[in-house]
């Protein structure tokens, strides 16, 4: 990271009175991780970031504190665990990272915030360890134990598994039996939640003990967890005790600068893709993520920080169940949550760029990469896609496997996401089943999935247009110059596409597709080709990679059709326009 943005955020914090600093390394520096060995052995800088300045995080503890002195209090991060940058790390333990938290320490650290954790004796374990070090840096420094609500089974072992945090056997144990019941979830994640907390309550503190909650912006588990743990006081602290951590002195605000450049993306005026612009947008910074061919229902969306509502409802006593059914990008867009990623990787592939060129390859071809989806769709290898975050698939893609396979090998057209129609299955089905006992779940199907701009323009575009089909299907489409095109007149049209009817609440409409999340997710789906052409060694190959990213169209397809006895009826109006075009000879 350069040093100016740098001093310009510290500036700014100092100017709004912001003293406590969490000084993080961050994302690894990306030239060191995409500086490729070409063909004929020379390095080729693809990336021109410099973070020459700041590569470690002891690198910006000791700028702030030769800077600035005493003005800020600094935090930096420490690992019960041990430390990993790799997806399969080979000594991940504390004592190999404690000489580095050691310098941390004795460069300024004030205090110490942990990553997140399940097994609460390698916590215990590891603050002994930092007391009783024979350095004496850990004897009085503060350690601020990081928890993580569990707001979803899945979410709990996504998060798990790319933090390399060990979940409990007794953890798992009681979480898989109830694992497609978000509420009874829930309900044991705040009581495990509770239990570590009142563990480390009991271990002696230097100082007053305190916890640090990674939310993801959802916060009704939080206040359960704080009100159960009795974490909140029930009189204020005074403000000159030394329990208070409030500093009521006056900040500066002259010279701080109101105005802002940001222009919201849903001001942006839409772009037929059949006129494609030459200009082109800045990339969007936040990771969107979605898995390959996976239910979206709540219980089995491996990534989710976005739950969903009712669109229409508005009052402040229903936007507090937007929390309820957390689900990834298919979610409400006015959430708090929405679009948050639950990624520890240095950019958004599922994949490091070593294992990412062992899985995929380096294709040239548009073979091979439907070989790479239609062997992904069997279950075999590559277990993960660029687009796919989990290693599993769904259950569900086997219902609509076929169909799904006969789009990928007739056509090229690449499919990422999808479910089958669903009408009125008990709650607890094993396959399509979500939320509580004794409800009934829905789900209109839908499919999403690149394919060439050709066939866009000149195939799917026109069918979809059609007056035999348009009433029965809605569309979004988009491009990575900016592109986009919807069949909704109405940006604010939200489509819920898995909802669910339980005993004593409300509909509960847990999935939805809509403007803004879409045209999201199409910045980071187009960016992960460029992702994966950073990976290849080949030139021929990252050409390819980036000419596919232009030649391509992202287009999700909803069928509005989903009773019973009609669900293939999308599937089957997909299927008939490519194979017309097969024996057309186009």
């Amino acid at each position: 990271m350069r040093r100016q943005v740098v001093d310009e955020a510290l500036e700014e914090a100092k100017m709004m009175g912001i003293r406590n600093i969490l000084a993080l390394r961050g994302d690894p520096p990306r030239e060191e991780e995409y500086r490729l060995d070409t063909e004929d052995g020379q390095k080729e800088e693809e990336i021109g970031e410099n973070n020459d300045d700041f590569v470690w995080a002891i690198d910006l503890v000791r700028y702030i504190r030769r800077k600035y002195g005493d003005f800020f209090c600094i935090g930096v991060a420490a690992y019960p665990e041990g430390h990993a940058d790799e997806s399969h790390p080979v000594d991940q333990s504390y004592q190999q990272d404690l000489p580095f938290l050691i310098q941390k320490v004795e460069a300024g650290a004030d205090f110490l915030v942990t990553q997140f954790f399940f097994d609460v004796n390698a916590y215990t374990r590891f603050e002994r360890a930092l007391r009783e070090h024979e350095s004496g840096v850990f004897r009085r420094i503060p350690i601020v134990p990081g928890l993580l609500p569990i707001q979803n089974y899945q979410i709990l072992k996504r998060t798990a598994k790319l933090a390399h945090c060990r979940i409990p056997p007794g953890l798992s144990e009681t979480l898989e039996p109830i694992k497609a019941d978000d509420e009874n979830v829930k309900q044991k994640g705040i009581e495990a939640l509770c239990e570590i907390i009142r563990k480390i309550q009991a271990v002696e503190s230097e100082g007053p003990r305190g916890f640090h909650f990674y939310t993801l912006n959802l916060e009704k588990v939080v206040g359960s967890i704080l009100e159960d743990c009795n974490l909140i006081p029930s009189e204020p602290i005074a403000p000159d005790t030394d329990e208070s951590a409030i500093d009521d002195s006056p900040v500066p605000t002259q010279g701080i600068d109101s105005t802002s450049n940001h222009v919201p993306y849903g001001d942006l005026q839409s772009l037929k893709i059949s006129g494609l612009p030459t200009s082109r947008r800045p990339s969007m910074t936040d990771n969107h993520l979605t898995t390959t061919h996976r239910s979206s229902s709540p219980s089995q969306m491996p990534n989710g920080t976005r739950p969903s509502t009712n669109p229409s409802v508005t009052t402040p006593l229903r936007e507090a169940t937007w929390d309820d059914y957390p689900n990834g990008r298919f979610g409400d867009a006015r959430s708090p949550a929405f679009g948050t990623p639950v990624s520890y990787s240095f950019s958004s592939l599922p994949l490091p760029p070593a294992r990412a060129r062992s899985a995929w390859g380096e294709p040239t071809s548009p073979k091979h990469i439907t070989s790479l989806f239609t062997s992904h769709l069997r279950g075999l290898p590559p277990s993960q896609l660029p687009w796919s975050d989990d290693p599993t698939l769904s259950p569900e893609t086997e219902i609509i496997r076929d169909h799904l396979l006969f789009l990928t090998e007739r056509k090229n057209w690449w499919t990422v996401a999808s479910q089958p129609a669903v009408d009125g299955l008990p709650s607890t089905h094993p396959i399509h089943g979500w939320g509580p006992a004794k409800g009934f779940v829905f789900q209109k199907p839908f499919v999403e999935f690149f394919l060439p701009l050709s066939d866009w323009n000149g195939l799917l575009r026109p069918h979809l247009t059609s007056a035999t089909i348009r009433d029965q299907v809605s569309y979004y489409a988009g491009h990575p110059s900016g592109a986009f095109e919807t069949s909704e007149g109405n940006p604010e049209a939200v489509h819920a596409v898995t909802w669910g009817s339980f005993l004593g609440k409300e509909i509960a409409t847990a999935t939805m597709v809509e403007e803004v999340s879409f045209k999201q997710w199409c910045e980071e789906a187009f960016g992960r080709w460029e992702e994966w052409a950073r990976c290849c060694r080949q030139r021929e190959a990252r050409g390819y990679l980036r000419k596919q990213r232009e030649e391509c169209v992202l287009v999700n397809v909803i069928g509005h059709v989903y009773r019973e006895g009609e669900g293939d009826w999308l599937w089957a109006a997909l299927r008939e326009l490519a194979a017309k075009e097969i024996e057309n000879g186009t």
